[in-house]
C-alpha cells in the first residue's frame, strides 16, 4: 500500500511547480472558505473590475489614455450603481413586501382548490393528506413572512456597515481598474520566473473566464430586462421581482430555469386562474427561455465550456454549498479551472512500470 502511494506521489508531485501550484490553490480556497464573508466587498469589487476591464481596453485601443479610459468607465459604472441602488432595489423590495402581505389570500385560495381534490380523485387523495399539505404550507409561508420581517429589522442596526460596503466597493473598483497592471506585476514577482505549468493554465483560463463571466452578466441583464418588459406589458403582478428572479436563474444551468418556473406559474395562476391570460403568460415565458438558450447563449459565449452536464450540476452543488452565491456564480469557471489543471498537470511515469513496459516490449 505504501509503495502504491509513493508511486502515485512520484507520478503527480515530483515536479516542484506542481507542488507550488497545489499549495497556492489550497491557500486560495482556505482564504475564501474562512474569510469569504469578510472579503466579500473585495471579491465583489474584483469581479466588477474584471467585467469593466474589457471596456477600458477598448477605449485604450481608441488611443485614449489609460487614466481617462478608467475615469470614463468608472463614471458609467457609478451611474449604473446608483440606478440599481435607488431605483431597482426599492422597486423589488416593495414588490417583495406586497407579495408577503398577499400570501394569506393566496394560501386561502389554494386551500379551497386542495379541498376539492378528494372529491374529484377519492381513490388517490384522502382528506387527511390534504389537511397535512395545508398545515405544512401554512407553516412554511408563516416562516417565510417572519424571515422577511426579521431580515428587514436586522438591516437597521447594520445600516452603518451597509453604507461602508456601498462606499468601499466603488473605491475598490476604481483602484482595481487603475492599478491592474501594477497589482498583477507585484503578484507575478512573487512566483518563480520559470513557470510553464502556471502559464499554460493561466492562458487557458483567462479567455474562458472572461468570456463566461462577462457573457453571464450580460445574459442576466438582458433576460431580466426582457422578462420585466414582457410581464409588465401583460399586466403580471410583481413583474420587477419576477424579472429579477428569471435573470438570476441563468446563473444556475438547467436547475435555475426549472426552479424559477414555479413562482412565475404560481403568481400567474393566483392572479388569473386557469384562463387565457395564464396560458399567454406561460407561452411568453417559454419563448423567453427558448430564445435565451438557443439564440442569446450562442451569441454571448464565443467559446463553449467543454463540461459534461453532470459535471456542471455537481460543480454548482459543491461550490454553491461551500461558497454560497459566489460559489454558484463561479461554479463553471472553477470546474473549468480544475479541468485545465488536470489536463496540464505534469505526469511522470513510474520507473517500475516503465521498466515493465520495456521488458514486455
Amino acid at each position: 500500500m505504501l509503495n502504491v502511494f509513493k508511486g502515485w506521489l512520484a507520478r503527480y508531485f515530483s515536479d516542484e511547480e506542481a507542488i507550488l501550484l497545489t499549495l497556492l490553490l489550497v491557500i486560495g480556497f482556505a482564504i475564501i472558505l474562512t474569510m469569504g464573508s469578510i472579503l466579500a466587498p473585495v471579491l465583489a469589487s474584483a469581479v466588477l473590475a474584471f467585467l469593466l476591464q474589457g471596456l477600458v481596453g477598448f477605449l485604450e485601443r481608441k488611443s485614449i489614455k489609460h487614466i481617462w479610459s478608467v475615469n470614463i468607465v468608472f463614471l458609467i459604472f457609478l451611474t449604473l450603481f446608483i440606478v440599481i441602488l435607488f431605483v431597482l432595489f426599492p422597486l423589488v423590495w416593495e414588490q417583495v413586501t406586497n407579495l408577503v402581505n398577499e400570501l394569506p389570500r393566496m394560501l386561502q385560495k389554494g386551500r379551497k382548490l386542495l379541498l376539492l381534490l378528494p372529491q374529484r380523485y377519492p381513490d388517490f387523495i384522502s382528506p387527511e393528506q390534504v389537511s397535512l399539505w395545508i398545515g405544512e404550507a401554512s407553516e412554511q409561508l408563516g416562516g417565510l413572512g417572519q424571515k422577511v420581517l426579521s431580515f428587514s429589522l436586522t438591516l437597521l442596526p447594520n445600516f452603518v456597515g451597509l453604507l461602508i460596503y456601498l462606499v468601499l466597493v466603488p473605491i475598490l473598483v476604481f483602484f482595481f481598474l487603475k492599478d491592474r497592471e501594477l497589482m498583477l506585476n507585484w503578484f507575478t514577482s512573487l512566483l518563480p520566473r520559470n513557470r510553464p505549468l502556471m502559464k499554460q493554465v493561466a492562458d487557458e483560463m483567462n479567455d474562458q473566464i472572461a468570456n463566461y463571466v462577462r457573457g453571464k452578466v450580460i445574459e442576466i441583464f438582458i433576460v431580466g430586462a426582457v422578462t420585466y418588459i414582457v410581464f409588465a406589458f401583460l399586466g403580471v403582478n410583481y413583474a420587477a421581482l419576477l424579472g429579477l428572479l428569471v435573470g438570476l436563474s441563468v446563473i444556475v444551468p438547467y436547475i435555475g430555469a426549472a426552479v424559477v418556473t414555479i413562482p412565475v406559474a404560481l403568481i400567474g395562476f393566483f392572479q388569473w386562474g386557469w384562463g387565457n391570460d395564464f396560458i399567454i403568460l406561460m407561452v411568453a415565458y417559454g419563448i423567453i427561455q427558448a430564445l435565451d438558450g438557443n439564440v442569446l447563449v450562442p451569441l454571448l459565449f464565443s467559446e463553449a465550456v467543454n463540461l459534461h452536464p453532470v459535471a456542471i450540476i455537481v460543480a454548482v452543488l459543491v461550490f454553491g454549498g461551500l461558497w454560497g452565491f459566489w460559489g454558484v456564480f463561479f461554479a463553471i469557471p472553477l470546474a473549468t479551472l480544475l479541468k485545465a489543471i488536470m489536463s496540464a498537470w505534469p505526469r511522470h511515469q513510474d520507473k517500475n512500470n516503465h521498466n515493465e513496459e520495456i521488458d514486455a516490449a
